[in-house]
């Protein structure tokens, strides 16, 4: 699965810098080749890259089966799992193939941008 122009890949040894050392709001979508429910949100993730971008969200995917520490260190054993990071820390998480609403919502929630989330799936 190829990641989007707004989307960083994300790996065991890009986590710290790309990740816990990005300005405002990080999110890193946990998911594998094989997972259909990771596709399911992979345009759902690239939306939300693409239109908070200019916010302060950053965008990572990390592929489970090429990268084993950092799913393991943050205790990702189902996917689709998305976690949300703030000033580097682990500050939120969603597991399973959610619809946008629920992303955008904790997106903004974090981001503290005001009003509701669209009611789109």
């Amino acid at each position: 699965m190829a990641t989007g122009e707004h989307i960083l890949e994300v790996t065991d040894e890009t986590f710290a810098d790309e990740i816990e050392g990005a300005d405002g709001l990080a999110i890193v979508d946990f998911w594998a080749a094989w997972c259909q429910p990771c596709r399911f949100i992979a345009p759902i993730i690239e939306q939300l890259a693409e239109e908070y971008g200019d916010q302060g969200l950053t965008v990572g995917k990390m592929d489970v089966d090429q990268n084993l520490s950092v799913p393991s260190r943050f205790g990702v054993r189902s996917i689709p799992s998305v976690l949300f990071f703030k000033g580097g820390e682990h500050v939120d998480t969603v597991v399973g193939a959610v619809p946008r609403a629920v992303l955008e919502g904790k997106v903004k929630q974090h981001l503290g941008v005001a009003g509701q989330a669209r009611e789109t799936a």
